[in-house]
């Protein structure tokens, strides 16, 4: 079942559970899918539905951040947003799973004392692991404690 028909199949169960703000989260979800696979002129693979799904959730985050501090009813609202989001989105790799992946890239690569040097080589080799399925900057932080 793609993510269009599981988040069509939420919105009709919000819809007869009369949960409006639940609706109107999965409807935008919907409507980005739809778009995506609109602008490619075919289905959309898994990989390409959970950049979806990502970006949506970027893009909620960033409206929280962003609200005025006295708007307390814009981030409640993003944050109920989000919440509805984080059901269909890619199950994010764990700080001891990027740990695992970057030990055995630097041991793919033969380095036993990465230095400062060595970040370059490592995030090349790593980031086509690990795209997707964790947070760049998430990765990038753990590389740098690793190497320091």
């Amino acid at each position: 079942m793609s993510k269009i028909d599981e988040v069509r199949a939420a919105m009709v169960e919000a819809m007869k559970n009369k949960d409006k703000e639940r609706k109107e989260s999965l409807s935008m979800l919907l409507s980005a899918l739809k778009n995506k696979a609109i602008d490619k002129r075919a289905d959309l693979t898994e990989a390409e539905e959970n950049e979806v799904v990502k970006k949506e959730m970027k893009q909620t985050k960033e409206t929280m951040d962003l609200a005025p501090a006295d708007r307390t009813d814009i981030k409640e609202m993003c944050q109920r947003r989000l919440d509805v989001l984080k059901e269909f989105a890619p199950q994010e790799m764990s700080e001891e799973e990027i740990k695992a992946a970057i030990t055995s890239v630097m041991t793919k690569l033969g380095i036993e004392n990465p230095t400062g040097k060595d970040k370059g080589k490592i995030m090349k080799e790593l980031m086509p692991l690990v795209k997707g399925k964790a947070d760049g900057g998430v990765v990038n932080r753990i590389v740098g404690e690793m190497l320091s």
